[in-house]
């Protein structure tokens, strides 16, 4: 059966939260992000959503089980992470739609649910009268010790999509490696386009 894809707000955004949060620490632990997440900072993140009238989750169904999830809500409801990464670009915050994170279990990939998470999110963007919608991606070193060798980036993807990078617009985040003892800051690429 193929997957069901699926945008949720209000209740059912909040119901799906803890699946969600589930998710991320699962999917996040492999490259590029090396998450070494747990479920107290991940209730606690995706609070953000539950207080935005203008977020939603888009899950990826398997028969009722969650086994992806995309989130999204305005830009302005993240300013304190993102303002700074915005400063001098011209770019008004209200005007963008933020697609935050996608996390799909390895083994769904491949069957169109990557198109159907932002197909989702930006109809929902448009609907509700965004002109913009950005992402943004971690930035690992070439050589980073843990990257696969068959590592094939999502830039082709993405592009494909109509993105392209903002240039000067990197958000800095902080987060605890798999394999390191303490957080450290990440550097974030924005990624934009024009709906």
């Amino acid at each position: 059966m193929p997957l069901r894809i699926e945008a949720m707000t209000g209740a059912a955004l909040e119901a799906a939260l803890e699946d969600v949060a589930r998710l991320r620490i699962q999917v996040f632990r492999a490259w590029p992000y090396l998450y070494d997440g747990d479920l107290a900072y991940e209730r606690d993140y995706l609070q953000s959503y539950r207080d935005s009238a203008g977020a939603v989750v888009v899950g990826a169904f398997d028969g009722e089980t969650l086994v992806g999830a995309s989130t999204g809500a305005p830009l302005a409801d993240h300013a304190e992470d993102f303002a700074a990464a915005f400063a001098g670009s011209g770019i008004d915050l209200d005007e963008v739609f933020y697609c935050a994170e996608s996390v799909l279990l390895p083994q769904y990939r491949g069957q169109g649910a990557g198109h159907g998470f932002f197909d989702a999110r930006e109809a929902h963007a448009r609907k509700h009268g965004y002109a913009k919608c950005a992402f943004c991606g971690v930035q690992r070193p070439a050589d980073h010790p843990l990257r696969p060798t068959d590592y094939a980036p999502l830039d082709p993807f993405w592009r494909k999509r109509g993105y392209a990078p903002l240039e000067g617009a990197m958000a800095q985040f902080t987060w605890k490696d798999i394999d390191q003892a303490e957080e450290t800051a990440k550097p974030l690429q924005f990624w934009m386009r024009a709906l």
